[in-house]
């Protein structure tokens, strides 16, 4: 196979690597928020549960994740499997996955506001949504955002777990053009890939960082 030809098709497996990475964060960073509440919550059951469920999502591998959220609906009720819940399920894996590592971001973000802003927002007749999401929430999202990057680079690498689940993303087709043609240079292209990926990620990130240091 030409080179050419192998990056045609790495290419094409970096749009739906790109499909992972963008539905993944549309799922996990609004969820990591509901997680995080349920985290702080002040009932002792929902927030055991929450803790359990950030303790498991993050002590057990991703890629084991993937293959029972795939294979659990067969083995635990005995549903017909289709080719089309092959995304879905890639999808609810690196979801609740990473929602799990973005509470625990979120909760630190959240936790470390003083208490007077609160206090301050009850007296100037703030409601208690209206000082989180109006006062709260943009410092938290400024003081977060180093962590956020980091794992947003992370998930960048992590999709390339879906080839667990013999989807056919880059990694998938790079392994596949790799053994076909005893080369590694689809593997150095994907590698070219990723690392130009992260590289603007990094660079989109760095912009927002900047953006939101309002006092330097």
């Amino acid at each position: 196979m030409s080179f050419e030809m192998m990056l045609v098709q790495l290419a094409q497996g970096m749009v739906k690597t790109l499909g992972i990475f963008v539905w993944t964060l549309v799922i996990s960073l609004p969820l990591g928020l509901v997680v995080a509440f349920g985290r702080m919550s002040k009932n002792p059951v929902l927030r055991t549960v929450i803790k359990l469920y950030i303790s498991i999502m993050r002590g057990t591998p991703l890629m084991l994740q993937l293959l029972v959220v795939f294979y659990g609906p067969y083995y635990l009720f005995g549903l017909q499997i289709g080719g089309s819940y092959r995304f879905i399920a890639i999808l609810i894996g690196f979801g609740i996955n990473y929602a799990a590592y973005f509470a625990e971001i979120y909760r630190s973000g959240i936790e470390s506001m003083p208490l007077g802003q609160y206090e301050a927002a009850r007296i100037l007749g703030y409601s208690k949504s209206q000082t989180f999401f109006r006062i709260i929430l943009p410092q938290v999202i400024k003081r977060i955002l180093p962590s956020v990057t980091n794992e947003v680079i992370t998930l960048v690498k992590d999709t390339s777990l879906a080839f667990s689940l013999v989807y056919m993303e880059m990694f998938s087709i790079a392994k596949q053009i790799a053994a076909a043609n005893t080369t590694m240079m689809p593997f150095v292209i994907a590698g070219a890939f990723y690392y130009i990926f992260n590289l603007l990620v990094a660079m989109v990130m760095e912009w927002f960082e900047k953006k939101l240091s309002y006092y330097r």
